[in-house]
């Protein structure tokens, strides 16, 4: 009676876990974030967020900042929204999904004060782009430059070994 007693409830722990999905990212003041998901029919989806602002002289995120927010919109795969909301700066979401596909889940922040510092950053990634194109286009002309030497040099051998044979008079 025990081994079934404990098989029941090896059984019902697994099943009260359920399998989820997870995800950690970043967004920016203007940015705006989408996901496609591939979610069954009638399962329901939670979302939890924070929003924060990072302060460059700490180092460090601020803690809650009243007005800031995120704004949710979520739509099913014939591209009919299911939800649209403003939510506060720290929060969750939640929807069931009623038809099976790829729902688009989009997130992005109601504040645009961080725009000033953007500036910075786009720099910093030209500087990074022209710094990878510019590593790229050499490492193209030295192996261009490689190929070269060692044609030139199979060229040389062959002739040099055409020569010995003939000197050997062995051709």
């Amino acid at each position: 009676m025990t081994v079934v007693a404990s098989c029941v409830g090896v059984l019902l722990l697994f099943a009260w876990f359920t399998p989820s999905k997870a995800l950690y990212f970043h967004i920016g003041e203007t940015e705006k974030k989408c996901f496609i998901e591939e979610i069954p029919d009638e399962t329901m989806v939670i979302g939890k967020y924070r929003t924060q602002l990072w302060d460059k002289q700490t180092g460090s995120f601020l803690p809650a900042t009243p007005g800031l927010g995120m704004h949710v919109e979520i739509k099913d795969p014939d591209t009919k929204v299911i939800l649209s909301r403003q939510y506060g700066s720290d929060g969750r979401f939640t929807f069931t999904s009623h038809t099976p596909g790829e729902h688009q889940i989009c997130l992005h922040s109601n504040s645009t004060k961080m725009a000033l510092f953007a500036g910075g950053k786009l720099y910093r990634e030209e500087r990074f782009r022209m710094t990878s194109e510019s590593t790229n286009q050499r490492v193209l002309w030295w192996s261009i430059a490689q190929t070269v030497i060692l044609i030139i040099t199979a060229i040389w051998q062959m002739r040099h070994l055409k020569s010995f044979f003939e000197a050997k008079k062995l051709v």
